[in-house]
C-alpha cells in the first residue's frame, strides 16, 4: 500500500504505528504476517501460502488501508431515528437519547470517537479508527432496533427495514360458528 504525504508509517518488530494529520493509530500484528517500509510503500507478506496465511494476509492489507485512511480522512457512520418523541441531543460531548423508555439513554464516547447531531432525528458517529466507529455506532443501533411494523427505532443511514403487514381483522367471525 502507498504512503500518502502528511503520512508517518513506523515499523518495530510486529508492530505499526501510522501517524496522521487526524490522529495516531498502533496494531501488532500476527506472527506469520511481515511487514516492511519500502521506498514510500507498506509491504505486507506471508510466510507461506497455507489457507489461515492467505486469509491472514488479506485480513493485514485491509487493517494497514483502514489504519492510513483513518489517520487522513477519517471513519463516520450516519444513523436515524424515527419513531414519536424519539430524539438524540449533544451534551458537552456525552449524546442523551429519548428513545420511550422511562429515563433518556446517556452515552459517553471512547476515546477518539466524536457524536454529531446534525438534527435531533440524524446523529453522526466519527473517529480515525473504523473499529471502533462501527462498534459505538451497532451500540447506539442496539438500545432501540427497528421494529418490523412501524420501523420505529434506530437504523443506519440508508438501511432497509423489511415492513411486516400487521395483524388481520377478524373476517367473517360469524362464518366460523357454522
Amino acid at each position: 500500500m502507498a504512503i500518502p504525504s502528511g503520512v508517518d508509517v513506523k515499523v518495530e518488530g510486529r508492530t505499526l504505528t501510522v501517524k496522521g494529520p487526524k490522529g495516531q493509530l498502533a496494531r501488532t500484528f500476527h506472527d506469520d504476517i511481515t511487514l516492511a517500509r519500502e521506498d514510500g510503500r507498506i509491504a505486507v507478506t506471508r510466510a507461506d501460502d497455507s489457507k489461515e496465511s492467505r486469509a491472514l494476509h488479506g485480513l493485514t492489507r485491509t487493517l494497514v488501508a483502514n489504519m492510513v485512511t483513518g489517520v487522513t480522512t477519517g471513519f463516520a457512520k450516519d444513523l436515524e431515528i424515527s419513531g414519536t418523541g424519539y430524539r438524540a441531543v449533544l451534551q458537552g460531548k456525552k449524546l442523551q437519547l429519548s428513545l420511550g423508555f422511562s429515563h433518556p439513554v446517556e452515552i459517553d464516547p471512547p476515546a477518539g470517537v466524536t457524536f454529531t447531531v446534525e438534527t435531533p432525528q440524524k446523529l453522526k458517529v466519527s473517529g480515525i479508527d473504523k473499529e471502533v466507529v462501527g462498534e459505538m455506532a451497532a451500540k447506539i443501533r442496539r438500545l432501540r432496533v427497528p421494529d418490523p411494523y412501524k420501523a420505529k427505532g434506530i437504523k443506519y443511514a440508508g438501511e432497509y427495514i423489511r415492513r411486516k403487514a400487521g395483524k388481520a381483522g377478524k373476517v367473517g367471525a360469524a362464518a366460523g360458528k357454522a
